[in-house]
């Protein structure tokens, strides 16, 4: 999987207008100047997290991030975002960011209904770590402005799960309007299952048949360049949250036999194990260093049955007890 995320033009000019120092950013986040000049290139996943924690560190205002992402303009979306304003409804936005997200970088947007909610997680295919927590909230601030403006109606999300330990509360608070729960398993945006059937008044329907085509023929090309391996590593950390999957479940996903996912994988190099253990130990770290979570709730998130199952696989893994890294993870003070 191609590892190419454009360079936010938009973002860096909208820091220079509220006064922030860029070129002070880019030198933080270790980001050479030329990434200012246009045309601009592309970052990969960890430079463009780089980028965002330099925000977060320098940025001055703790509400930058979601400033930044709930005043975008829809003349500066990115196409995936365009084709989602004009859609029919919420349920079709939200289904066409599912579907393009991946033409525009790394990321893709998955939404579970389920008992009258609708649950929106956008998770970064390649990062090795939790996405920073400006990104977070923009990304939020920018999903949920976007579904305002194609309905013209004050939506308003039920909760936000987030992935962290609690801080920044009654700044989010003001602007969801939401109840917030800290030391989520993964960060959510938490919607009204009802509020997917709202029409959009931005709908365009001549617009989206001449940009459609062309979109899916690119999703076409990339999914030919996309390897198998790539795809159970992104199957297992969708369902890395109280389960552990099966190699049955995930061939299902795959629309492969189990038999054929295992000679595949096998013929990469790697086995199903493999990927599990990799996908674990990378969740298992992100919980014990960005959430108050306790072992036993990390290792039910991870699908182990016994929290001693957990602690000597995690040996395994890193060497040292998840209370012990969890310690040296943890930032000084806090």
């Amino acid at each position: 999987m191609e590892d190419h995320v454009p360079v936010p033009g938009v973002m860096l000019e909208r820091l220079v207008a509220l006064g922030v120092d860029v070129a002070r950013i880019l030198e933080r986040a270790g980001l050479p100047r030329a990434v200012l000049a246009v045309p601009r290139g592309r970052l990969t996943t960890a430079e463009f997290f780089a980028l965002w924690h330099a925000i977060e560190e320098l940025g001055g205002s703790r509400d930058l991030g979601l400033r930044l992402g709930a005043e975008a303009l829809p003349h500066k979306y990115d196409i995936a975002s365009m084709a989602a304003l004009h859609s029919p409804s919420v349920a079709e936005a939200l289904a066409k960011i599912a579907k393009y997200k991946r033409l525009v970088c790394p990321e893709e947007l998955s939404v579970v209904v389920r008992r009258g909610e609708a649950r929106l997680r956008f998770h970064w295919l390649l990062a090795e770590g939790d996405p920073p927590r400006f990104l977070v909230d923009g990304t939020f601030a920018s999903v949920l402005a976007m579904l305002q403006r194609g309905t013209q109606k004050p939506i308003a999300p039920l909760r936000l799960e987030l992935a962290r330990r609690r801080a920044d509360a009654a700044l989010l608070t003001r602007h969801f309007g939401c109840e917030l729960r800290f030391d989520a398993a993964v960060d959510l945006l938490v919607l009204p299952a009802a509020v997917l059937a709202e029409p959009f008044v931005t709908h365009n329907a001549d617009l989206l048949a001449l940009l459609l085509p062309g979109l899916d023929a690119e999703l076409d090309a990339l999914a030919a360049r996309r390897s198998l391996v790539d795809e159970a590593r992104l199957a297992l950390r969708r369902h890395m949250c109280g389960e552990r999957p099966s190699v049955d479940k995930v061939a299902r996903e795959l629309r492969v036999s189990p038999r054929t996912l295992q000679r595949r994988l096998g013929e990469a190099g790697t086995t199903y194990q493999h990927l599990l253990d990799e996908v674990r130990s990378q969740s298992a770290r992100r919980l014990l260093a960005g959430t108050d979570l306790d072992a036993g709730q990390v290792a039910f998130l991870l699908g182990f049955e016994e929290l001693n199952s957990f602690t000597r696989a995690f040996q395994g893994w890193e060497g040292t007890t998840p209370t012990r890294y969890r310690a040296q993870a943890r930032p000084e003070g806090a």
